[in-house]
């Protein structure tokens, strides 16, 4: 009788990304099983931990692997407490608060992130420049496709738990694929990662065959 002897992967898409933004991932299918988290509509003012409480409840396969990507990352680092992970991975995103660039911190601080115009941001680019960066804007138009979420509840709750995130230590063992050109999560605040060259925050779309090698070779090691 023949054993299912693949790993089984779950994918976290970024803030307001959808299963397609992982198109361009490729694991060889002999070995893997990939399965993609949908994000979930928050209750009102849900907190993180409930609600990757909630996120863990999808993931059925003992041993699996965890990829967050962004505020993704935030929130599979928040599901490993109610898992029995093999390997949880990050990608452009952050370990520890100090990993936050300055105006994260003091968007935190003096709550700016309450006037952020989420509904009219959801019918602009906007909200891709606030996802991806004003130095990325060649990006505008790619990215915009992958936007998935337009809810404004989901957007407003995920945004004031991105920048207020309060992890001071980082998770041991989680390994870290970072850009050296990502512009919302700058590489001189990152520590300890796997340093991605010309890598942007969306390099999950247009370095998919790197980020599949650094994947399997995470996964492995």
């Amino acid at each position: 009788m023949s054993t299912n002897t693949k790993t089984k992967i779950y994918f976290i898409p970024g803030m307001g990304a959808g299963s397609n933004s992982f198109e361009n991932i490729r694991l060889p299918e002999d070995k893997y099983e990939v399965e993609i988290i949908e994000w979930q509509i928050p209750e009102k003012e849900e907190p993180l931990h409930h609600y990757a409480q909630r996120m863990a409840a999808k993931i059925k396969a003992e041993n699996s692997v965890l990829v967050g990507v962004s505020f993704g990352g935030v929130v599979a680092q928040e599901m490993e407490q109610f898992l029995n992970l093999k390997k949880l991975v990050i990608i452009s995103s952050i370990k520890k608060r100090s990993e936050l660039p300055s105006i994260m911190r003091w968007a935190k601080k003096f709550k700016l992130y309450k006037a952020l115009p989420v509904e009219t941001v959801l019918s602009t680019d906007d909200l891709t420049k606030f996802a991806i960066g004003q130095k990325s804007l060649k990006r505008l138009e790619l990215y915009q496709e992958y936007l998935r979420v337009r809810n404004s509840d989901y957007l407003k709750w995920a945004i004031k738990e991105m920048v207020s995130w309060d992890r001071e230590e980082p998770m041991p063992g989680i390994v870290h694929i970072h850009g050296d050109q990502d512009h919302v999560f700058p590489i001189k605040y990152i520590d300890d990662c796997i340093v991605v060259n010309k890598g942007t925050h969306v390099m999950l779309l247009t370095k998919g065959r790197t980020i599949s090698r650094l994947l399997i070779k995470a996964i492995e090691t």
